[in-house]
């Protein structure tokens, strides 16, 4: 009698380059691919609004994908500790695989399960799936993790190149009987009431098609011209594949290996995915990097109390500053923003609203359909300078001068804030004065520095 595999998928929504896939094809029986949506194990963040929208297309997709090849998704909610053991009794599962995540609470639930799983005689395997290098096998000369990126990039760089990726397999083969599946629309991750997703469904097609489309796109397009214009927001040379790599609907093994592939010289676009690399190392070390600082100096930075209107200015791009007004309306409209303006918003929240930093992510969170664990509150602490390799506090982005540096002409401004246009734009002022602004998060930054002494 078979005994099929269950492949649980999570952050790695795609056929190609899964190693769990793959090698629950390989033991020739019936594969099961299970996704839980699980809001309720301890530790567990709630998704955001936006990621929410991408997790519902992404898993529309998937389960299409798995179709074409002779699989089956299934869809369970609960606690996974729950779901997984209950699927493995019901479908009489020999195995089970999944592709390792990083997060504390999300290793605390995987290691319970496979040595549940494994004390009840099945195949329990994991596998390194997304990402290039385990955050455990770079370290310092005195075996420490790493706070600073170049030497732990330059470690990575020395290490063993990152593996090929897998093909994905022709043919899977589904179970006889497929378990009973919930339907996804009865899960309400799409918003309602109103439905504020329209810019988003403009913007992006989830899933893995699409993002192996984008990928191909951008190697042949635009990797040529990254390293001259990236941080120019009009120029429109982004990969665009960081919700991507969020929901593994394309693998860094694959980024990695095509571009070094492709014609044009990779320049600094690789580093990026160094960059990424080094979040997810960060909070493998220090797993409340959402709630705490990474350095504890700046538990004394004296805040000042919150003022809920500067935070709905900023929130909903009303501050009088074109460049962050801009930034904070494509947000709103399209789940992302370009880098250079994503440092210049959270610089101008944090360093001249004086707003602490966790108002700022938990805002990310809610509304970038690429925010993770790792990336989306290790770069608010490196703007807020709390964090690892951090921007010192005393490097305040000047929007002004970042839009004339790198948005000279306003096109950028002018698609997503276009009152700010021509010399006589009809607005108020800003909502704090930069210079006064500016002055008042120094003398708080010296703060720390005196307190921390």
């Amino acid at each position: 009698m078979s005994r099929p595999s269950i492949v649980w998928v999570r952050d790695d929504l795609r056929i190609a380059d899964n190693p769990a896939l793959s090698a629950a094809v390989a033991r020739d029986e019936p594969v099961i691919a299970l996704f839980v949506l699980d809001e309720q194990s301890p530790g567990i963040r709630p998704l955001g609004g936006a990621a929410r929208w991408w997790l519902h297309r992404s898993l529309q997709s998937l389960a299409a994908r798995l179709s074409e090849h002779g699989g089956v998704l299934v869809l369970r909610r609960g606690r996974a500790a729950d779901v997984v053991p209950a699927l493995v009794a019901e479908s009489g599962a020999g195995a089970v695989f999944w592709n390792r995540r990083y997060g504390e609470p999300e290793r605390t639930i995987d290691a319970a399960l496979k040595t549940g799983l494994r004390a009840d005689g099945l195949d329990v395997q994991s596998f390194a799936a997304n990402l290039l290098f385990e955050p455990w096998t770079v370290q310092t000369g005195q075996g420490t993790p790493f706070q600073v990126f170049t030497p732990f990039w330059r470690a990575c760089l020395q290490a063993p190149a990152p593996r090929l990726p897998l093909p994905g397999p022709a043919v899977i083969r589904g179970p006889g009987r497929a378990p009973a599946s919930e339907d996804l629309a009865s899960w309400g991750l799409l918003p309602t009431g109103p439905d504020w997703s329209g810019g988003l469904a403009e913007t992006w097609e989830p899933g893995e098609p699409a993002a192996r489309a984008r990928l191909r796109d951008f190697l042949r397009e635009d990797l040529a011209g990254y390293d001259r214009a990236r941080d120019e927001p009009a120029a429109g040379v982004t990969s665009g594949l960081s919700p991507r790599l969020r929901w593994g609907e394309v693998s860094p093994f694959t980024v990695w290996h095509e571009t070094l592939q492709g014609d044009a010289e990779p320049g600094r676009f690789l580093t990026e995915l160094g960059w990424r690399e080094f979040a997810w190392h960060t909070l493998f070390h220090f797993p409340a990097l959402a709630r705490q600082n990474l350095r504890p100096a700046f538990d004394a930075f004296p805040w000042p109390p919150l003022d809920p209107g500067h935070l709905r200015a900023w929130q909903r791009g009303r501050t009088g500053i074109p460049l962050v007004d801009a930034g904070m309306r494509e947000l709103w409209r399209t789940g992302t923003m370009h880098n250079r303006v994503r440092m210049v918003t959270a610089s101008f929240l944090v360093k001249n609203l004086l707003i602490d930093w966790r108002r700022g992510e938990e805002w990310f969170w809610d509304t970038l359909v690429d925010a993770d664990a790792a990336s989306n509150p290790f770069n608010w602490q490196w703007v807020a300078g709390s964090g690892a390799d951090a921007a010192p506090y005393f490097r305040v982005f000047n929007p002004e001068l970042q839009a004339q540096k790198f948005d000279p002409d306003g096109r950028y401004v002018g698609q997503w804030a276009p009152e700010y246009r021509g010399q006589h734009a009809d607005t108020a002022g800003p909502i704090v004065d930069l210079r006064a602004s500016r002055a008042a998060a120094l003398d708080a930054y010296e703060y720390v520095k005196r307190a921390g002494r």
